[in-house]
This record gives structure tokens, sequence and C-alpha cells, in this order.
């Protein structure tokens, strides 16, 4: 697979819908915060999700559940985070879940929105729920699809890992690379050719600049690993669900971890069902064959699965 140059900020990757900028100054910097922001396709139903993505992904993986929410009278804001896709990517920027959970506010008060429902994957799952315990009162639902941080990896035996450490490792990622782990874990083992440009998406940012992008992900990585929050689940005051591809087994640093420990690591069953019975008020959409990212790999199971959850969540308020 080659690896074609998408430009640093995805320049020469397009979006499935018109792409804005929010400018912001964050830890006195000029930055630009993107984002797409899609009407309802048919009659408004007067509310707002905001999507966030995982750290592999940006706001376009999310093109089929835009599509689908769009149709269902949702407005759809899709953002990507500072350091990601076609976000400024400041490389002395001191990255934290509190500062972008901020930074994602700012734009919602920019837009003048201020109740909404949060879809988040993978990392955005970390990112929502710090959200959550920030805003409360400004969130409606929290809807987590795989979300990482359902365990603290270093608390279970994943040794600490030295962002230098991190930046050698980011440096020899290459698009063969990234399919192989991408149909181990994303896709449970398959793969058809629509993945192709999911692999494209993320390669061609290390194929325009290997350097800052594989200093950029080391950095984020040292994030997830160091800032938890799966110990405060229980404090979460806004209804969620989760939407589990039971076959993922995402466990970031799990290969530094010595054999015992990778055996206990990634576990999304079980994680699920133990989230779920923490956080106050949350369910459970198990799919049994599906793996971590279930919105792109059965969109309309997925897709028909979220409506019906939001459904409920909105006849509660």
């Amino acid at each position: 697979m080659t690896q074609a140059d998408t430009g640093f900020r995805l320049e020469n990757f397009d979006y499935p819908y018109p792409v804005k900028r929010f400018l912001l100054t964050s830890q006195q910097q000029e930055l630009e915060m993107a984002y797409m922001d899609v009407a309802p396709r048919n009659e408004a139903n007067g509310k707002t999700i905001v999507l966030f993505h995982g750290k592999n992904f940006c706001a376009a993986t999310w093109r089929d559940s835009i599509a689908a929410l769009s149709e269902a009278g949702y407005r759809v804001i899709a953002v990507d985070q500072i350091g990601f896709c076609k976000s400024s990517k400041p490389l002395n920027y001191q990255f934290s879940f509190h500062q972008l959970a901020a930074n994602t506010r700012a734009l919602l008060a920019d837009l003048g929105i201020d109740q909404v429902y949060i879809l988040a994957h993978s990392m955005g799952g970390m990112l929502a729920t710090r959200y959550a315990l920030l805003y409360p009162d400004r969130v409606k639902g929290l809807l987590m699809v795989n979300p990482i941080g359902l365990e603290d990896w270093l608390q279970k035996g994943v040794p600490y890992i030295a962002i230098d450490t991190w930046y050698q490792q980011q440096l020899k990622l290459n698009a063969e690379a990234i399919k192989r782990y991408q149909q181990s874990t994303y896709y449970a083992g398959q793969w058809r050719d629509d993945y192709d440009i999911w692999v494209e998406m993320l390669a061609g940012q290390f194929a325009a600049d290997r350097d800052k992008s594989a200093w950029l992900s080391a950095r984020i990585y040292d994030m997830i690993l160091t800032q938890p929050v799966v110990h405060q689940f229980k404090d979460l005051q806004v209804p969620a669900w989760l939407f589990i591809g039971a076959q993922d087994n995402t466990a970031v640093g799990k290969g530094f971890a010595d054999e015992a420990a990778r055996a206990e690591l990634g576990n999304y069953r079980e994680l699920a069902a133990i989230s779920v019975s923490t956080i106050p008020d949350a369910r459970l959409q198990l799919f049994p064959e599906l793996g971590h990212s279930p919105h792109i790999q059965s969109p309309e199971l997925f897709n028909q699965a979220l409506l019906k959850a939001l459904r409920q969540l909105s006849s509660r308020h």
C-alpha cells in the first residue's frame, strides 16, 4: 500500500461536508479548530449532537453516522481536536483532556450552542467523559463507541513509556503497519476496500511530515496513558450509552507490558460490563461480532442502535 501525501493538516484530503474554522487563542498560541456543522436534512428536531473522534481518527471517519443523524433531524457538529487532522498542530502544546474539552466548549459557545448530546469514539470517549464531568449541565446524553480508557493501563501493569520512546516508535509507522493493526483491532480480522481511505488518511499525514506527526502522536499517547478517566466514571451525572464491538482488544501501551499483564488488558466485553455497572446511569449495546470501530465496520447496524438510544434519551427530557 502506498503512502499518499494528504498534507500535514490533511489539506489534500476531502471531508464529506464543508469544513469551517474556529479561531481561538490557547496556551499563548493562535490556533484553528476545524469542524463540520451539518444541518438536518429533513425536519429539524431542535437537538444538536457533537462528535468526538479517536486518536487515529478524524471528524471525517464519522461520515456514515453524520448522514444518518442529519437524516433523523439532528444538527451535527463533528470536530477535529487541536493537534489532529485539519486543525492546528502545535508541537509545544500541553495536551490534556481538560484542555481539549475547554477548546470544544469555546467552539460551542461561539456557535451559540448550550445543550448537546455527545457521540464519542475511542480516545474521544476519554475526552467526552472529561467534558461531561466538567460541564454536566450542558450534556443531555453521553454515547460512547468502544471508548478506550475503560481501564487504567498503568495501574494494570503497563510501564510508564517516555514521550521520547513513543516518538521513536511512531517514526517507524507506515501504511502497511497501520493496515495490519486496523484489520486486527478495528475490524475483527476482516478487510474491505472501503477501509483503505482511513489508512490513507492517517498514513498520509506521516508522509507529509513524518517527524512532526510522530512527535505529536507521542505527546498524545502520553496524555492518554497518564490521564485516566475510569476512576471518575462513578461521578458522571449524565445518562450514558456504551456501544461496544466485543472483538476489540485495544489497550494503550500493551506492547510494552509483560506477557502476564498483556493477557489481562483490552477485554472489552468484561470492561463494558464493569463500566456500565459503575456509571450511575448507563446502558450497554453489545455488537458481538464487531471490533473497535463498529460505526465504520457495520454502519447500518450501528446507526440503527444509535438512533434508538437517542430516541430513548430524548424521551427522558
